[in-house]
């Protein structure tokens, strides 16, 4: 049997993208906040108060990654639960001043790392690129509700 050629295997790349994209996040942006992390904080700059099951449907995250998550970015001061009036049984969620300082540091930090991330592509690639994987990310997330059928393409 020969061996399967890797590079035609999207789960293969994509983790080879994430290694890369750790890596450079690492050491270009934070080694305390990670990149889901910003992600809630950036989904609450767009968006304050929204409760913790929307950003995690927000950002992507499950109900015990984005508890987990919020529970860092909380010990850290960087975002503070209210109860909601209207119904007392769920947090809203802000960021505080600190929140909002690390927001805009790791902002900037971001839009570098991106620009070295993504340096291997000319403008029109990024974007025929981030279309591209955008794309079958919105496709896998069928892949979390269980009702929809999985059919492959015709």
């Amino acid at each position: 049997m020969a061996a399967a050629d890797l590079t035609t295997h999207p789960g293969h790349l994509a983790r080879r993208l994430q290694q890369a994209h750790h890596l450079l996040w690492n050491a270009m942006v934070s080694e305390e906040i990670t990149s889901p992390q910003f992600a809630v904080l950036n989904t609450l700059v767009a968006e304050p108060g929204l409760d913790q099951r929307t950003v995690g449907e927000r950002v992507g995250l499950d109900r015990s990654t984005i508890a987990e998550v919020i529970s860092r970015l909380s010990r850290r001061g960087l975002l503070d639960k209210v109860r909601d009036p209207q119904d007392g049984r769920r947090s809203l969620l802000r960021l505080t001043g600190e929140g909002e300082r690390t927001h805009r540091r790791l902002t900037v930090r971001t839009a570098r790392m991106n620009q070295v991330f993504l340096a291997p592509l000319t403008v029109d690639e990024r974007t025929v690129f981030f279309d591209l994987i955008r794309r079958v990310a919105d496709a896998a997330e069928g892949l979390r509700n269980p009702e929809e059928p999985l059919a492959a393409p015709r």
